[in-house]
């Protein structure tokens, strides 16, 4: 199937791709896609969306969704006025244009203790008429990132993409990547450029990119300006203001290694506190593990004496090529794989990219890659009250400082590694399988369990 790596850096609003932009788009979905108008919407929600989903926004992302918002384009500013007149007036209007009764204790209902069959981030959505009769139904899974698939297509195990789209290079593993490189004599950013060239032109593509950096950006710069207590009951403190301010105020002697970390620290805090509270970020690839590209993007412009626009277009289509190797590969999904899914995923493609831009050859890449994952493997989803909070922040300082020493590590390397970027990935959906589930953004295992005094 051929994935765009638009698809993986998306722009949307927190705190989770899969719980909250993910529904979203299911619930748009769904209401653009009625062939009547109903009187009544009701939505039922299945597995870790039920376990967790109140604390990470999917019941405000269904009711967002069902009014025809979508995630690119939702004003973050305006949510808590929509979703307090829905609750009030108990109705909300479908797509925009048609007022339906919807209450939320009758018309929003989570299923905790069950689970559909193909994916653990389930929900099933029903129309009707005005005498209680079903008209149409459907059923979605957010599988992470912010797809969605409906219930055919993921009983056929097609998880995303489109079939129909034909790439010139087409690669689903690692060793594939690498083999169409060598034959053609091109990097992998350069490869990728070629396909994403059958979506758009090189000139939208470089700009596409160049944009999402941007955002990136805005989100850091936002974070460092915020202040207070993040929402949700945990109490936990925004620390990225005071960090920044430390920093700048700092006279850098560039001489003491931790103050590099205290950099990629205090960026990724901003970008996931940014997250936490509901704010515009971009999935790279989940909006969980958003802070560690735009952290190691922010050093390699900061850090790197020839950093460029070109620099960040070659890291973005670098991470983007092993982003759709791990979504071919296993899954990007928290519910699926643990946090090695989200911050394991998005160190390694950080740390590729990171690679790339400095020139690394393409076997230094797919070896930062590989190193990104090896040292995250195992790494579970338990956050505290269901919120994307603790230890979800601070795992993304972990990630980006991890992204980096990765690259270090493979610049000093000239050949291939021992443990390729295909075994790991395979030992990542090994893993995945083997994990229980408590441990699978459930909030039912780990910190979520032992830390109730939160």
């Amino acid at each position: 199937m051929a994935i765009s790596v638009f698809d993986l850096f998306s722009i949307g609003i927190g705190p989770s791709s899969s719980h909250t932009v993910g529904p979203i788009r299911a619930a748009h979905k769904f209401a653009e896609n009625l062939d009547v108008v109903p009187t009544a919407v009701k939505v039922d929600l299945y597995g870790s969306l039920a376990l967790t989903g109140e604390g990470h926004g999917t019941d405000i992302a269904i009711l967002l969704g069902l009014q025809g918002e979508t995630p690119e384009n939702i004003d973050p500013d305006q949510i808590p006025k929509i979703i307090q007149k829905i609750r009030n007036d108990h109705e909300l209007n479908l797509m925009g244009k048609h007022p339906i009764s919807f209450v939320e204790s009758s018309h929003l209902l989570f299923h905790k203790e069950k689970q559909l069959p193909y994916h653990p981030n389930g929900m099933k959505f029903t129309a009707y008429d005005e005498d209680g009769k079903e008209l149409e139904n459907q059923i979605y899974y957010s599988v992470g990132g912010g797809f969605i698939v409906d219930h055919e297509t993921a009983k056929q195990d097609k998880h995303l993409g489109d079939e129909s789209h034909s790439l010139p290079y087409p690669f689903y593993t690692g060793d594939k990547l690498l083999e169409l490189c060598e034959l053609k004599g091109v990097t992998i950013a350069e490869l990728v450029m070629e396909n994403e060239k059958t979506w758009r032109s090189e000139e939208e593509i470089r700009e596409g990119l160049l944009n999402i950096w941007k955002v990136m950006k805005q989100c850091i710069e936002r974070g460092c300006k915020q202040e207070g207590i993040l929402p949700g009951g945990l109490d936990v403190r925004r620390r990225a203001p005071e960090l920044y301010k430390k920093l700048s105020d700092t006279q850098s002697s560039q001489q003491d290694p931790s103050e590099v970390m205290q950099w990629l620290s205090m960026w990724a805090l901003a970008v996931n506190e940014e997250n936490a509270a509901g704010g515009r970020v971009v999935t790279a690839p989940t909006n969980g593990a958003a802070g560690i590209i735009p952290s190691v993007l922010s050093y390699y412009e900061k850090f790197s004496e020839d950093s460029s626009e070109d620099g960040v277009i070659r890291f973005l289509l670098t991470a983007g090529a092993i982003g759709i190797l791990y979504k071919e590969g296993a899954s990007i999904s928290a519910a699926e794989m643990g946090c090695m899914g989200e911050v394991g995923v998005a160190c390694s493609m950080a740390a590729a990219g990171l690679t790339a831009a400095l020139g690394g050859s393409l076997y230094q890449i797919e070896n930062a890659a590989e190193i990104g994952m090896e040292h995250n493997l195992g790494l579970t989803c338990d956050p505290v009250m269901g919120l994307v909070q603790i230890p979800c922040i601070e795992r993304n300082t972990m990630g980006s400082v991890k992204a980096v020493n990765a690259m270090l590590l493979a610049l000093q390397e000239e050949g291939r590694n021992r443990v390729t970027l295909d075994q790991v990935i395979a030992t990542m959906r090994q893993t995945g399988k083997d994990m229980r589930s408590i441990y699978k953004e459930t909030s039912q295992g780990g910190l979520a369990v032992n830390v109730p005094e939160c």
